[in-house]
């Protein structure tokens, strides 16, 4: 497997710290508002990267935080004239519906940065005995200057951060990029207890602290959107270099951005979406194919054409699978070698830095089998197998039985099936005419039969 470092800027063989196990941490919301659509995109991707270390028999420790604690937490409280803990909870109940609904899976551990606040003083303590931290006046500064590798992350020279646009004035720092490990608390605002005062710690140490709790000094990947290489994440790997000289994690990898047909999504534009309002319109599942059909690390751009036209390859999918009874599909015997090597190039796919697009390619090469044969095909049915397997690692068919019932109305299928009864009792009788007649009408609606010892299926022709 090759991965592309962000560290390096290259692609690397990917070579985990233990073998056999995966240690993954990808960044979670800030619980402010409801998530966005672009935010979907890093969530559902590294669903994928998890599934598909676990599709390989790896033993995955998969990490992503809450951040529940943030200026803008306390902005929107104060603005809404609400307890700051009430705005978390509220906006972090609503970000693991949108994830539930989905079909992202839970990940092993979800910490929140207010659970951790003993660890973070304590990281913020080791960091100012050390030389790498200061404190004035209540707030506590890395000091980007005692460490020869900070910018290594993201190819940032730290003479080049200048106070200014990107770089926030402040004449308490030793160096315009300093940034804060711990905020002196203003009136009103939640405070916590520390060796320097009240007050609240700084979001990079947040996700360096939850991070390495359950993953260790030094894990094998950490993830998120192409917007946290600077300055969050450089900021969270500095600090892990400051105490222990080993980055933060071997590999960094990061999504591309997400544009609204063209343009930047903002709300001043009116083409800001959330999660959210996008799953009321369509289907989780063309969502995932919309964005795995392109590959993460580029950018991708949203169209309602675009999503309805991966709601249509979804349901060939879908149609595909449909020409099998369930039993036959989830059945994980697999024995035809033109399958056998699908699932090879597949494997080869996502082992080129999860090129999902090319792995989406193969589904289609699968349903072009089974399209071409007929039900009773000993490679038509394990096409359809591999369909359901690799599918399945992408994240699709999570829910099959909803997926097939929702494409007919259960007034038409109930009424589709009676004829189908009505023709096999025909059949029985050896009434041929009458057989043939309930076929023929039923084709003439676009409603294909297909008989088999098995017994006779139907699907609808798009």
């Amino acid at each position: 497997m090759k991965l592309y470092n962000t560290r390096t800027r290259q692609k690397e063989d990917f070579v985990p710290l233990q073998e056999g196990k995966i240690k993954l941490y990808a960044c979670g919301p800030t619980v402010y508002d409801y998530f966005h659509i672009g935010n979907a995109r890093a969530f559902i991707f590294f669903d994928v990267v998890r599934r598909y270390f676990e599709y390989l028999g790896m033993e995955v420790t998969y990490v992503q935080n809450i951040t529940d604690i943030d200026d803008k937490i306390i902005e929107k409280a104060i603005a809404e004239k609400r307890d700051f803990h009430d705005i978390a909870q509220t906006y972090a109940s609503a970000f693991l519906e949108d994830c539930a609904a989905l079909g992202i899976k839970k990940p092993h551990h979800q910490p929140r940065a207010t659970e951790v606040m003993p660890q973070i003083i304590d990281l913020i303590r080791k960091l100012v005995d050390s030389g790498h931290a200061y404190e004035v006046d209540g707030d506590v500064y890395f000091d980007t200057g005692s460490l020869p590798e900070y910018g290594s992350l993201s190819g940032k020279k730290i003479d080049d951060q200048k106070a200014g646009a990107r770089v926030a004035e402040n004449l308490q720092k030793k160096h315009p990029a300093d940034f804060t490990l711990w905020k002196k608390s203003k009136p009103g605002e939640p405070v916590w207890q520390s060796p320097w005062g009240e007050g609240r710690p700084g979001w990079h140490t947040e996700c360096v602290v939850m991070s390495q709790s359950y993953l260790g000094t030094s894990f094998d990947i950490h993830g998120g959107g192409v917007d946290l290489v600077f300055p969050h994440h450089e900021n969270e790997n500095a600090q892990a270099m400051a105490l222990s000289g080993k980055p933060l994690a071997r590999y960094w990898m990061h999504n591309g951005f997400l544009n609204i047909e063209g343009e930047k999504m903002s709300k001043s534009l009116k083409n800001f979406f959330t999660a959210r309002d996008i799953l009321e319109e369509y289907d989780a599942e063309a969502i995932r194919f919309f964005f795995l059909s392109k590959h993460y690390r580029s950018p991708i751009d949203f169209t309602r054409e675009l999503i309805e036209e991966s709601d249509k390859a979804v349901a060939n999918f879908y149609k595909a699978l449909a020409r099998f009874p369930q039993k036959i599909w989830k059945d994980s015997t697999i024995i035809d070698p033109q399958c056998k090597d699908i699932e090879i190039d597949f494997q080869n796919a996502m082992n080129d830095d999860f090129n999902t697009a090319k792995a989406i390619a193969l589904l289609f090469e699968l349903t072009q089998i089974i399209k071409k044969s007929e039900p009773e095909d000993s490679r038509a049915q394990d096409s359809a197998r591999m369909l359901y397997k690799l599918g399945g690692c992408l994240g699709f068919f999570q829910n099959p039985e909803l997926r097939l019932s929702s494409d007919t109305p259960e007034i038409s299928k109930a009424l589709i099936e009676l004829l189908l009864r009505y023709r096999t009792e025909a059949r029985n009788q050896k009434d041929w005419a009458r057989s043939d007649m309930i076929r023929d009408d039923l084709q003439a609606l676009g409603i294909e039969i297909k008989d088999s010892p098995q017994g006779s299926t139907w699907e609808i022709r798009k």
